[in-house]
């Protein structure tokens, strides 16, 4: 597999590859598990609904349409949770940048979207389900 951009580290072991690739971008299992708690508490919303705005789009991982309500269950790794976030020890100097630049997209998205009349959520994958239950239900009336 040859690296798409020069600047591509090398991986450090075929583990890292595997795992690296094994990452979904949609439907990773905190998704699911929280989309099923609305579901079955009786929510109705949207998976991956693409929002555009000004040429650009925006994937929320759970979209309430008529409320206008977009959440995203963000990673611990890719979004640097301050509690579970790291940074590698190997390739640093690849990684840190990378995941610097995810945080502040997530910022500019979150403007973006809020600048819209959207309302933007987002939870830690580590966040119980019962607490994303219970901070969506004073958002929206099902």
């Amino acid at each position: 597999m040859q690296p798409s951009h020069p600047d591509y580290p090398k991986p450090s072991s075929k583990a890292t590859i595997n795992v690296m690739k094994a990452n979904k971008r949609a439907n990773t299992k905190p998704e699911v598990a929280i989309r099923s708690d609305l579901h079955r508490k009786g929510f109705r919303f949207r998976k991956d609904f693409n929002i555009k705005i000004d040429g650009k789009n925006y994937r929320p991982d759970i979209v309430f349409t008529k409320q206008r309500i977009a959440i995203f269950i963000d990673g611990c790794f890719w979004h640097m949770c301050p509690l579970h976030g790291h940074i590698p020890k190997s390739n640093e100097h690849y990684w840190k940048p990378k995941l610097i630049r995810n945080v502040e997209r997530d910022g500019q998205n979150d403007k973006k979207l809020r600048k819209a009349g959207w309302i933007v959520i987002r939870f830690w994958e580590h966040t119980p389900s019962d607490e994303v239950l219970r901070t969506l239900s004073k958002k929206i009336r099902i």
